[in-house]
Formats: structure tokens, C-alpha cells, sequence
């Protein structure tokens, strides 16, 4: 660890990211890492600040590693994944001395409760309803469809399946018929339902200081699940003022006085911006190394500047660039998964390989032949990483790759 200053806070992650750490590690402040038993060889051959934890572990010990951390000097708690932002509201509403971040971290752990909370603070949102059971999601898809004057033999519009507490689109299904409805394993109840938004759907990367947006970026999605690239095309940003007026609203609606959300919109094709959810901690695809990539910060530092109580806004506005003109370029990312059923080795085609834009992959071998079917959304194999300074051109590329072998 680097020398930290001793004016500045000292934080604790919660979970366990290499990329996190290192990017703190290199930071000025003191910190902790806070993890699973598993991981205390690793940080004690590697010089790491560790305190192991379970975070499996019901919820009710959530006042106990809050005073060990206190007991340690520890200021503030740094969620790293969903699974611990409950457990950081728990443990900064005793380090911060500030019960209501408890309930705080449940609205953002809850996407049913999410949603009526934006819902009370007049943030546009889609119809949505929980599902106890299958009927309940068969029942919310014949009302929506009667509700859009679907006659018999129409096909249906699409609904939305979420689990309440998952990230991403982990737990995230389209249902159609009600044989899709039969597939839903039953512990995957009770979730969410929503009914679907036609439009540009994209995601916000916000750090929060003092109720103030301190940086805004837009990362637009080509294919939810696949691809994504920052900053956006100036098209999409060009809603950019209305987009912080969004986000402005999940403030106050949420009470959010620091950190960093990671909320998802929809732009429809009358204008209209939607709600789709927020997160407290950093997104998946790995966002914020794409936005180092453009624009040469570290957005694991910038979330300790954030949750840090001794941050000053001098060191905020010397720390983060002008948002858009402050990029080198455009950086993206697409998930890949074999698009055939059986594969034996990992080939890379050669249009991505040859490509300017085209910069390294994090693919491994296979591990099996046999490729298990696509559930859902399912779970990519690894990314491709690509940059260049077209925005345009680098969604064309990262919407061709979905049509490529990457699995022989």
C-alpha cells in the first residue's frame, strides 16, 4: 500500500474485486478489504489490509462487523457488488452515526420497492406488479396485452421477469406465452414483473457528493446483455441536460446524500425518458475500466472520493475531467457467448482481431464441448474490448460482433 494521508478517511470494500483493490492501493487513502474467508491467503501473501467476513450470513450481523470496523478506525463502508449493499447501509448507519441509510440500501436492494419509491417522487416509471407464483405472471401478461387492445391471435407484447435482489440482467427474463411462463424455475419467486418499454435504452454512471452530481457519464447499450461503449454517441448525448434533471430526481426521491448510482433509462420514441432501476455500486461489463479507458480516471478511486466524509471539493473538481470533451476517445466492450451448441477451441475471427478498434479479449478456452443453453439473458464468456474515436462506427462494430464465431 501506498503512503495514504492521514487527514483523509479510511474506508473499507466490501467484496472482493483485484481491480478495486489495486485501484486503492494506489490511492491516498488508508484502507481495508472486506471479504470472504477464502480470500485472506491471497491478501496476506500480497500485503493486502484484510478482514474476513461472510457475507452469505443472514443480515442480523450486520451490527457486529459495523463495530469491529469502528473498533479498527475505519470512516465509511464502500459497496463492491449487490450482495453487500445492504450489509454498507447497515454498517454506515452506525460508522456514520445515520439510521436511515439502512432503510436507504434496502430501497436499493428491493426493485419492487425501488419502483414504487421513484414512483413517489414523479419519476416516470413502466406498469409493474410482483409475482407470487405463476399464475401471477400469466395473469399481469393477459392484462397488459388486454390493456394495448391485443385481439385474439395477435402476438403478445412482451413482460418483464426480475428477480427483486439480483444485478444486472442475472434473474432477468422476456416472457411472451405462457409456455415461457412454465420454464420459471420456482425458486426464482417471488420477482418483479414489468411491462415492456420500446425505446434507446441506456444506463447513467454518477458520482454523488454533497447531493450534487460531482460527474455524469452515459453509457450507451447496442445490444442489452452484449455490448456497451462510453461516452455515448452525441446523439443520445444530446439529452444529456434532461438526463441529469433524471438523476436529479433519484436524489431527492432517494435521499441520496453521497455515493454512486448506476441507473438504467429508456428513451422512447415520443421523447419520453423512463425509469428502468438504479444500483448503489459500480455496474458490471466493466464500466468503470471502460471509462478510464476514455477518459483516464479511475472510477474506483473517484466512488473513495465519493463515500470518503473528509473529501474536499477542491480535490473532486481537480480529480474528475469535463464530462464528453474530457474523453481521449470511445471505449467499449461485447460479451461473448458460442453461438453454437458444441465447440472445442476459442478462435477469434479475424475481421475483430484485424480491426483497428480491436484492443485484447478476456476469453478463456473452453471448459466443455457441450455449450448449455441460453437461459434468460444468461451469462457472457468473457469480453472483447475495443477503442476508437467514431462512436458510430465503434456501435456498428460491437453490433457485428453478434454475428460472429468466437467458439469453434
Amino acid at each position: 500500500m501506498n503512503d495514504y494521508d492521514p487527514n483523509k478517511g479510511y474506508v473499507a470494500l466490501l467484496g472482493w474485486s483485484l481491480n478495486a483493490i489495486d485501484a486503492v492501493d494506489r490511492f491516498d487513502r488508508r484502507y481495508i478489504v472486506v471479504a470472504p474467508p477464502w480470500a485472506e491467503d491471497y491478501c496476506s501473501q500480497n500485503g493486502i489490509p484484510f478482514m474476513p467476513w461472510d457475507f452469505d450470513r443472514l443480515n442480523e450481523r450486520s451490527h457486529e462487523l459495523a463495530h469491529r470496523l469502528k473498533d479498527e478506525g475505519v470512516d465509511v463502508a464502500i459497496p463492491l457488488f449487490e450482495e453487500t449493499v445492504e450489509w454498507a447501509g447497515a454498517v454506515n448507519s452506525v460508522l456514520l452515526n445515520n439510521p436511515r441509510l439502512l432503510g436507504q440500501s434496502m430501497l436499493f436492494r428491493d426493485k419492487s420497492l425501488m419502483k414504487r419509491r421513484a414512483q413517489l417522487g414523479g419519476i416516470r416509471v413502466g406498469v409493474f406488479e410482483e409475482a407470487h407464483d405463476r399464475g401471477d405472471v400469466i395473469r399481469f401478461l393477459k392484462r397488459v396485452n388486454q390493456t394495448l387492445l391485443k385481439l385474439d391471435g395477435d402476438p403478445n407484447d412482451p413482460i418483464h421477469f426480475k428477480a427483486f435482489d439480483k444485478s444486472g440482467t442475472a434473474g432477468h427474463r422476456v416472457i411472451r406465452t405462457p409456455e415461457d411462463v412454465d420454464n420459471i424455475p420456482d425458486d426464482e419467486f417471488p420477482a418483479l414483473l414489468e411491462s415492456h418499454l420500446d425505446g434507446w435504452e441506456f444506463a447513467v454512471e454518477a458520482w454523488i457528493k454533497d447531493r450534487k452530481i460531482q460527474f455524469l457519464n452515459i453509457s450507451e447499450y447496442v445490444t442489452l446483455g452484449y455490448s456497451v461503449f462510453v461516452p455515448a454517441t452525441p446523439e443520445l448525448e444530446a439529452h444529456r441536460a434532461r438526463i441529469t434533471e433524471e438523476i436529479e430526481k433519484l436524489i431527492e426521491a432517494f435521499d441520496i446524500d453521497f455515493g454512486f448510482i448506476h441507473p438504467e433509462y429508456f428513451l422512447t420514441s415520443d421523447n419520453r425518458l423512463y425509469f428502468g432501476e438504479v444500483a448503489y455500486r459500480p455496474p458490471g461489463f466493466k464500466a468503470l475500466e471502460l471509462i478510464e479507458r476514455a477518459y483516464g480516471f479511475n472510477g474506483y478511486q473517484g466512488l473513495v472520493l465519493m463515500f470518503d466524509p473528509n473529501t474536499t471539493q477542491d480535490e473532486i473538481d481537480a480529480f474528475f475531467p469535463e464530462a464528453v470533451t474530457g474523453a481521449k476517445g470511445h471505449a467499449g466492450c461485447f460479451g461473448v457467448y458460442p453461438r453454437r451448441r458444441v465447440v472445442s477451441r476459442l478462435e477469434v475471427p479475424e475481421e475483430t482481431a484485424n480491426h483497428p478498434y480491436f484492443e485484447f479479449h478476456e476469453l478463456a478456452e473452453p471448459m466443455e464441448q457441450k455449450v448449455t443453453k441460453r437461459t434468460a439473458f444468461g451469462t457472457h464468456w468473457g469480453l472483447a474490448y475495443f477503442f476508437g474515436e467514431d462512436p458510430h462506427k465503434l456501435r456498428d462494430l460491437l453490433k457485428a460482433q453478434e454475428e460472429l464465431d468466437f467458439y469453434v
